[in-house]
Parts: structure tokens; sequence; C-alpha cells
């Protein structure tokens, strides 16, 4: 790897829309204080919009610092792991912000994950103190046993709503499931208790930019999932990244969606962080289905939305986006899968917005790579580098070797946002970071001459096909053209010849029928034949992680 080289060079910095710089002057400042600027710059803002109810920035700093007052008497301090188990709710974000500023770890974890998830997640992060929602808090008593967690915190959707949703709250709560009596324990607390018990305690304890942060814990694509660690600079200088790639959105002026869920990295990062870096209104959305999705952007004004795929596809085919209003909409951010040009093409034209995709990984804070906002969006790839981030793509077989432009191999990144390693895995962080501090990725990918980046697959999703590599992102795409798909997803299968072989799987639009020769007969008029599905699987869902990706990977477990 020369310095002379291709991506020594920085290609894709001519690609930089007017008025973005190569590089920022980082401020060090932790995640905490920029709740304590915005709370001073903009203190009766709202914040956090819940089902109607708000909170303005001076309340929730106010909040913070209960709850930091709390967690200190409970005996948490700098370096304790404190396990947030909770969807986009406004304690949710309270928790966040009090365990940062007293120097706990975060550790964020999926309210859909099983025992045996949590009780990994738990144990590897060592975390004592939990807070979680009243509909998992027998259950988490019951795990506590198995774990080092001492103390539970619950709430309930109910504890945050306006005035008369709260008087009609317990009336169609239970009959929803949206509610659970829970039964008495030791060490067992309710959120709203802890609130009216502590003043607030905004002290900001004594924490390096370099000390870690968080705990997040990553999919599990490999058997059980690792604890990356990230740290207060990782977290701090993304935000700083991504406020620098949307120059054209102010601060106090513009109302977030909060709907990726912030306990991923994507949520945490571009939805909760930026919306409290910025001092803007943040809606949340603890479930994000189409309808409460359509609802939260019509009646609140959403200006900018970040969101994955599924949530446009299932706003698009949703009966009520024919009459909902949702031209507030000035800028949307897509990550975690491609999203098809159809799709693109009319969610823009219904809203008026500009969609940039992206790319990222939960070892990099997440956001690596953005299509410029008033630049040339190229549709299919995941844009170019942000500020001050550096990128090369090597051979699939030498490392030490770079691939020219236009040829794929595995991409490499390195900045502020990569992660410091996994927790207690140092064989796994020195195959995953390089000695001059890239992150190996695991993605197949390619540039082109403009330096913008296109992920051709997952190097473990490959398909050797009659010697050829197969890289199913390629068949996804095109079996999302037929205008009776709603979602596809390919893997590979043992075949007798071949080796392996592709098989589809395939959800239809509603009211639609197809059969598997009409499939595969439709990808024969775009796709080598070595590239053609043997097998087609109908199916009313695909498999999917907490921000709507589709899991090719369960996909492979199923079928063996």
């Amino acid at each position: 790897m020369t310095d002379q080289s291709v991506y020594a060079q920085k290609i894709w910095l001519k690609s930089y829309e007017a008025g973005i710089e190569p590089t920022i002057d980082f401020t060090d400042m932790l995640v905490p204080q920029y709740l304590t600027e915005s709370a001073k710059q903009f203190p009766d803002h709202p914040a956090l919009i819940f089902q109607g109810y708000t909170v303005t920035f001076r309340e929730l700093d106010e909040m913070v610092g209960r709850f930091a007052a709390a967690l200190k008497d409970y005996g948490i301090k700098k370096g304790d792991s404190v396990a947030i188990l909770l969807p986009n709710v406004i304690p949710c974000v309270v928790a966040y912000y009090a365990t940062l500023r007293i120097g706990g770890i975060v550790v964020f974890n999926n309210p859909l994950y099983s025992d045996r998830e949590l009780e990994h997640q738990f144990t590897d992060s060592g975390s004592t103190f939990l807070i979680t929602l009243d509909l998992l808090a027998d259950r988490m008593v019951k795990l506590r046993e198995k774990t080092s967690i001492k103390t539970i915190v619950y709430t309930s959707i109910g504890d945050y709503l306006p005035f008369v949703k709260r008087l009609l709250f317990p009336l169609v709560a239970k009959k929803k499931g949206l509610t659970a009596t829970v039964s008495q324990a030791n060490d067992l607390y309710t959120f709203k208790d802890l609130m009216a018990k502590y003043s607030p305690d905004n002290t900001q304890a004594d924490i390096s930019m370099d000390d870690v942060a968080m705990y997040q814990y990553t999919g599990g694509t490999t058997g059980v999932s690792k604890g990356v660690m990230l740290t207060h600079k990782n977290i701090a200088y993304q935000i700083q990244q991504i406020e620098a790639w949307f120059p054209e959105f102010e601060k106090g002026a513009e109302i977030m969606l909060g709907a990726l869920p912030f306990f991923h990295v994507f949520g945490m990062s571009v939805s909760m962080n930026l919306a409290v870096r910025m001092g803007w209104a943040n809606v949340l959305v603890p479930k994000p289905q189409p309808e409460p999705l359509l609802e939260a952007i019509s009646k609140f004004k959403v200006t900018f939305a970040p969101l994955v795929p599924t949530m446009y596809i299932g706003m698009l085919d949703h009966p009520d986006m024919e009459h909902t209003d949702l031209t507030s909409i000035k800028g949307c951010f897509s990550g975690s899968a491609p999203l098809p040009l159809e799709v693109i093409n009319r969610f823009q034209e219904k809203t008026g917005s500009i969609i940039v995709e992206g790319f990222g990984l939960t070892e990099s804070s997440p956001v690596t790579h953005v299509n410029p906002f008033n630049g040339n969006r190229k549709v299919g790839s995941i844009g170019i580098p942000i500020p001050e981030t550096e990128c090369r793509i090597v051979d699939l077989e030498d490392s030490t070797k770079e691939v020219p432009v236009g040829e794929a191999g595995e991409l490499l990144i390195r900045g502020p946002q990569i992660m410091k390693g996994y927790l207690n895995k140092p064989e796994e962080t020195a195959k995953t970071l390089t000695k001059e501090g890239y992150l190996c990725t695991g993605d197949v990918a390619k540039m082109d001459e403009d330096g913008y980046f296109y992920i051709v697959d997952r190097i473990k999703d490959m398909i050797i096909s009659g010697g050829y590599n197969v890289y199913p992102r390629d068949i996804d795409e095109v079996l999302f053209e037929h205008p009776k798909i709603l979602e596809a997803c390919c893997i590979g299968i043992p075949h007798p010849k071949r080796g392996e072989a592709v098989k589809a799987f395939v959800v239809l639009k509603e009211g639609q029928d197809m059969t598997q020769e009409e499939v595969i007969d439709f990808c024969s008029k775009k796709l080598a034949k070595y590239k053609l599905p043997v097998s087609v699987e109908f199916r009313y869902e695909l498999p999917k992680s907490n921000v709507g990706k589709i899991l090719r990977k369960d996909l492979r477990v199923q079928q063996k």
C-alpha cells in the first residue's frame, strides 16, 4: 500500500458538496455536555415528544440530573455498567445521558431478545443495574439470579402521556398488552418513584475522551454477540461528523423522527444524539410500524427522518399513505440495507424530500459513508467517506494488496469513530483492527472513479456456484424490481453439481400471486445463468433485525 495509491489520495473529496470541509476541528466535549449546552441555548424548546407529551430541553436536563443522583445513591460509580432494556420512550433517553454523566458505561439491549441472549449480554458486560419496562420486569427479576444485576428499575408506556391519554391508558392498556402488573421483589423500583425522590445532580464525572462510554452489542452474525467498546470520543466525534455532513439543517430549527431504535447504534447516533446536539425536538416512536410512523410524521411535522428500507417500504405499501401529508420532511437518511430505486423515487415524489443512503457498522459508531445531500447522489452507492474518514479496498486473499478502482475487495476503514475493540475478546479485536488502526469490515466493496463506494456483499454471504463468485445482493436487487414482489432475500444452498446454488425467499405484495417459474424466468432476463435461483420459497414475512434489516444468516440456519 503506497502513499500514492488512489485511496491515499482520497479521490472522494472531489465529490464533496460545496461548503463541506474534508477536515473537522473536533471539540472535546462529552455527550452529556451536549445536553447541558442545548438546555442553556434552547431551554424551552421541545426535546422529546412522546404521544403528544412534551419534555423541554430544560426539563430533560433536570430529569437526567435526578436519575444521575439515583444511580449514584444505588452505588453506581465511574466504570460501572448500566443495562438499558427499553424501546424509544422518554426514560430510555434519560437513563442513557444520566449513566454517561456519572461516568458509568451504557449497555443498550434489545427488548425483543430472549432470556438466553440477555443473560449473555448482562453477564459479559458485568451490568449491575437495569432499567426496563413493566412488561419485562417479572422476567428480568427471575433472570437477575443468573447475572450480576442487583437493582432493577421499571417504567411504563403510560408514565409520560398527555393528560387525557394518561386517564384513558389504564382502561385500554391491559387489553392491548401495553402494560403489566409487576410482582413485588427486593431491589425493584419504579422510575417515577425514583424521579420524585431525588433532587438533580448535574455534576459531570471526571471522564477522559478515551474512556469507554458504551458496550454496544453486535447482532452476533458469527456466534454469540460481541460487546463493541465505544469511547466517549468515538460517540462525540461521530455526532460532529454527522453534523458537518448536513450543514443545511440548523440548530434549534428541525424536528427529528425518533423511529430507529435507540438501543441500536444507528438510532443512538443519527437520531437521539444528533437531535440533542442540534437542539431539535425528537418525536419518539417506540414501535416503528407504518401506521404510527405516518401519524408521527404528519402530526408533528417531522423534517428529518433517519429510517431503514423496511420502514420506507412499509409506509409506501400502507393504505393510509395516499391521504397522509408527509411534505414537512426535508431530509431522509437510509441505512442498514440497500434501498431499491423504485422505493426512493416513490417516497421522494410523495414527500418532496431528499433521501441520502449511507453506511456504517456497530464498530464505527456507526456512520462512515453517506451520499451528498446537495451533491451527486448515486443510486446503489453507500456514498463517499464522511470527513476525517479514510478507506481502502484490499484483495480478499492478500490484505496488504490494494485493488484498483472498480474492482471488488474487502473494505477497510479508519477514523475517530472506529471502536476501541471488543470487550473481553482480544483475539477478535486483533483480527478486526489492523496495526495501522483500520477496521476490517468483512464487507466486499468497490469504489468508482469519483470515489463513491458500493457494497457488493458480506464476505460470509458470498456464494460460490460452479467456481463463480455470486453475490446474493445482485439477485436481491433484481427481485426487488418485480412489481409483485415486496421483499426478497437470497442465500446459497448445497448443489450436487455446482457446489452451491442460489435459493430465493420472496414476500409478495398483498393480493399478488406468482410461481417459482415466474420468478426464475424474470431473473433470467437480467442475470447470468449461474446466478439464477434454482429454488424459490414464498413467505409471508422474512426474519429481520431490530432495525428491520433482513437477516440472511437466519435464513441460512433455517435451511440446515
